[in-house]
């Protein structure tokens, strides 16, 4: 499953809006899905409420989900008064990450303006951030696949890889057809478009 297959349950479960990122390693996601509001993205961005948002540190220190007036971290910018104000009333944070995947972590924040969420919804949505973030990861790139991307990035030809790797072209390209199904690229511009958006090279 791919998060971009996920849009139509999410836009059910949190109709005012909501962010998932998958796999954020030093500071940027390998995947994400943005659904919030623009005017809400661009206070958040303005004010750099990132660093102040109590959610934010609340992903960073547990595995799980929490509504957002269950939280009981320090809101020194108001974060959660601000995002009311935009219509966004009822709030939750997820958090995943695992022991085999050290440095990785993935993250959802929904939002809903009618009622809060229920637990059921939590779940769900929380075993699907989850799998992806799971299976993602055993879907990473090889060193070797990796290298091959990045030559073919550069604009280099198949023959081409094959002379710098010092491996046949059938060599090459059975790495670059691994990549491209790991990526679920259905072509090798597809391939190479999804591994720059992921900044894989």
């Amino acid at each position: 499953m791919e998060l971009k297959d996920c849009d139509t349950r999410l836009d059910e479960i949190a109709p005012a809006g909501y962010y998932v990122a998958l796999r954020v390693g030093y500071s940027f996601p390998e995947a994400e899905l943005n659904r919030l509001n623009a005017d809400w993205v661009e206070i958040y961005t303005q004010e750099g409420l990132v660093v102040q948002d109590p959610s934010m540190r609340w992903v960073y220190g547990n595995v799980g989900w929490i509504r957002w007036d269950e939280m009981t971290l320090p809101d020194p910018m108001n974060v959660g008064a601000m995002a009311r104000r935009m219509g966004l009333h009822y709030g939750a944070t997820i958090s995943f990450n695992s022991a085999d995947d050290i440095g990785r972590r993935s993250h959802a924040v929904l939002f809903r303006s009618d009622r809060d969420f229920t637990d059921k919804e939590l779940d769900e949505v929380f075993e699907l951030v989850r799998s992806l973030h799971l299976d993602a990861s055993r879907r990473s790139l090889t060193p070797a696949e990796l290298e091959a991307i990045r030559f073919r990035a550069d604009g280099l030809l198949i023959k081409q890889i094959a002379a710098e790797l010092d491996i046949s072209e059938s060599g090459v390209k059975a790495r670059l057809a691994s990549a491209s199904r790991k990526l679920g690229a259905k072509n090798a511009i597809e391939m190479l478009t999804i591994a720059t958006s992921r900044r894989l090279i």
